[in-house]
């Protein structure tokens, strides 16, 4: 008799297909356990099947490169035998459901990516997203309050774990757009330090060295979490509340002194965190990367549930555990660690040399898979969509309009340019005492490394608001590096690497598949022209709910490095400085294309461009004049264009300016969006050695005007706008 093929939900999300291959993988049918397994680690989450054949285009490889893709984090040379490890990550789904653990769990997660590389974090930043917080012509009022629901939880969930840990929160940013309505993006980076000689990998080795479980016991939260992120979210939504994982971040604290205590010590051979699909995961990578296996007594599992059935505890995502390869004269060292830190270290089985994954319970096999079938072997699926025809817009009416006082303060107070102080605030920013520039102080973070005379400068951003990538994906992937590189050039470093997060609706639509790859497109290009390799990341698809999917959403942490942090540049001006436009001037109507104001006016749409070329040379030319000490202060050009920077630094100052525009399309002029644009502060002493420096770079620069007095006033032609600091630091500090 012929049995009847399983069905989809039997099959645990994989299609017939990869069914299929499963048992080709097996050389049988796989039993209820492994096929748990394989639909944990072939999920979108894990596997990367739709993405993975396109994240080779990105330049990976540096001569600062220590540690590229393929491991927990990236790490990157920063002298004196130090290296920066970083990543960043997205808990998008998880945060959907349940918002407060779905963030801390996402920062937990984060953070144990950095620690497992025998790095000390040093810092976390967030980019965040979500639906309007009220009632508008796109969102209704249940929306609205749903929206806001969200976004307290998400703040609260970071600022809860982080500032439990001891990490300081030093950066990020919070864009709102009717499409993260239902499908907030919550994506979190970590940075850390490490010694070259003590940077720890996850790769097993050594047949016969022993597999310790330490941290938490383990529990049934987070089962199926992995697939879970890896579907769109539909009407079952808060039905998914149980695969979401629950955080503990005083525990956590304990298991990283103890990890990073255990990285110093002989005989450690690999670390891996348990996140996604557990300690199917964790084992299937650790011998998969050392071409291993392992044998695995799952009856030593710490346990906090009874009756927990052996599927439960292999993919159990339940926070806060580490599994650890140490040889079999470290046990006992490594287990003094923990139990001085009064944690768990469990003794679960051993590396063998046959690279497959034997579990047993009760003295029964329940699982015997390859971990390189679950790691590396799930199928690869080239896509390829077609474009959406480039909505057109009448944006010349506007931009011709006159330089309005009403409008700038409409933009400062917006919901995507207003003051994040009431957010930031929650985080604890100063834990470490490294923190030089913290949030709202710089275009970038900036922290010292202790020791040396460097300094670090960190930032993570999207491209804007990310309606461009609406109309131009490509576009947006490169104005997301570009935006990132600007803002730590803007406090005079020297961009030296990225992470990348990719966050895009479903690549198995036309749509969907068109943007991603045209987005990565961008970013590598991006990366090539600033010599910026891009050394770990994070792809988050299907974020989509029944109305459709999010913009698409590519963010970009950066790092910097100063070599003088004593030449740190602030987007503060001081009275009697010359004020200058570095870049091009945008002056034109297609600089309102996908800018705030457009969207806010309802003309979504145009032809957004962004001169990649000048935008590198103004990413070189910043640090140079910075440590010259050619420039007082800069800041970059983003959300509201000119005139909200300088608002923005009129407000970090105290004290205006006298600006004077000569544009034939003022309003395009002042709020206009395109990336790759600086205002410079300088003594006019200086102005000789600055016109120099442009010529040689071959950059377009303007003198804009002077600083001081109690007010900013913008003059065109016969039109004269004044507005004091008061108004403008009134509106900025709008409340959410």
């Amino acid at each position: 008799m012929t049995l009847a093929p399983p069905s989809a939900e039997q099959r645990h999300g994989l299609t017939q297909d990869e069914y299929e291959l499963v048992i080709e993988a097996l050389g049988r049918s796989p039993n209820p356990v492994e096929l748990g397994m394989f639909g944990a680690m072939w999920s979108e989450h894990c596997a990367y099947k739709h993405s993975r054949p396109l994240l080779g285009r990105l330049p990976s490889t540096g001569e600062r490169v220590m540690v590229g893709p393929g491991e927990n984090a990236g790490a990157l040379d920063i002298g004196d035998g130090l290296a920066v490890v970083f990543k960043v990550e997205s808990h998008n789904h998880p945060s959907a459901v349940e918002p407060y653990q779905g963030a801390a769990t996402g920062v937990g997660g984060i953070i144990r990516d950095i620690f497992t590389m025998g790095a000390r974090p040093i810092a976390l930043l967030n980019s965040l997203r979500f639906g309007p917080l009220d009632a508008d012509d796109q969102t209704d009022a249940d929306a609205a309050t749903r929206n806001r629901y969200l976004f307290g939880g998400v703040v609260g969930g970071i600022a809860g774990y982080g500032n439990c840990i001891g990490i300081p929160d030093v950066g990020g940013e919070v864009t709102f757009d009717p499409s993260y309505s239902g499908n907030p993006l919550v994506n979190a980076m970590c940075v850390g330090i490490a010694r070259h000689d003590e940077i720890t990998l996850a790769r097993a080795a050594g047949p016969g060295n022993v597999l310790l479980l330490v941290g938490a016991s383990t529990g049934r939260d987070g089962i199926q979490g992995a697939s879970f992120a890896s579907a769109t979210l539909g009407p079952d939504r808060d039905e998914r509340r149980p695969a979401v994982q629950v955080g503990n971040p005083f525990l956590e604290k304990l298991l990283m002194e103890a990890c990073l205590e255990l990285a110093r010590i002989d005989g450690v051979v690999a670390m891996q965190d348990l996140g996604a699909a557990g300690l199917t995961c964790a084992l299937a990578e650790l011998t998969a990367r050392g071409g291993v296996g392992a044998e695995v007594d799952l009856d030593a599992v710490p346990r906090r549930e009874g009756g927990m059935a052996p599927y439960e505890v292999l993919l159990s995502e339940s926070q806060e555990r580490m599994l650890i390869v140490v040889r079999p004269d470290t046990v006992a060292e490594a287990r003094a660690i923990f139990d001085r830190y009064e944690l768990t270290a469990a003794e679960i089985g051993t590396i063998i040399e046959e690279p497959i994954i034997t579990c047993r319970a009760a003295g029964e096999v329940v699982c015997r898979v390859p971990g390189r079938a679950l790691a590396d072997d799930a199928p690869r699926y080239e896509i390829s969509g077609a474009p959406v025809a480039s909505r057109a817009v009448e944006l010349e009416t506007l931009a011709a309009e006159p330089a309005s006082a009403s409008v700038l303060l409409e933009l400062l107070g917006s919901p995507n340019a207003r003051d994040r102080k009431p957010i930031w605030r929650r985080y604890d920013h100063m834990n470490g005492t490294n923190t030089m520039v913290g949030p709202g102080a710089g275009d970038a973070a900036v922290l010292r490394i202790k020791g040396t005379p460097i300094a670090l400068a960190l930032a993570i951003d999207g491209p804007g608001p990310a309606r461009v990538g609406a109309m131009d994906p490509y576009l947006a992937g490169a104005s997301a590096v570009v935006e990132g590189a600007m803002n730590v050039a803007s406090v005079g470093a020297v961009p030296i690497g990225i992470t990348d997060c990719l966050n895009f609706g479903s690549p198995e639509t036309d749509l969907g598949a068109w943007q991603l790859e045209r987005a990565i497109g961008g970013i590598a290009d991006a990366c090539r022209l600033l010599d910026l390799p891009v050394v770990s990341g994070n792809v988050s698809l299907y974020n989509e709910t029944p109305d459709g999917p999010i913009l698409p959403t590519p963010v970009i942490g950066t790092i910097g490095l100063l070599d003088d942090r004593s030449s740190i540049l602030r987007p503060a001006w001081r009275p009697g400085d010359e004020l200058w436009l570095i870049g091009e001037a945008a002056d034109d109507p297609d600089a309102l294309a996908g800018s705030e104001l457009a969207w806010r006016r309802g003309r979504r749409g145009g032809a957004p461009r962004l001169d990649l070329p000048a935008a590198a040379r103004l990413v070189r030319l910043l640090p140079e004049v910075a440590r010259d000490r050619v420039i007082a202060a800069a800041h970059d050009l983003s959300v509201g264009g000119l005139g909200v920077a300088l608002a923005r630094m009129a407000i970090a100052a105290g004290s205006g300016a006298d600006i004077t525009l000569d544009a034939e399309w003022p309003t395009a002029a002042l709020f206009g969006e395109r990336p790759g644009r600086v205002i410079i502060a300088l003594d006019a002493a200086r102005a000789s050695q600055l016109r120099r420096s442009l010529v040689t770079a071959e950059l377009p620069g303007r003198r804009l005007g002077t600083a001081g007095g109690p007010s900013l006033t913008l003059t065109h032609g016969a039109s004269v706008v004044t507005l004091e600091i008061r108004a403008l630091e009134h509106a900025w500090r709008t409340a959410f």
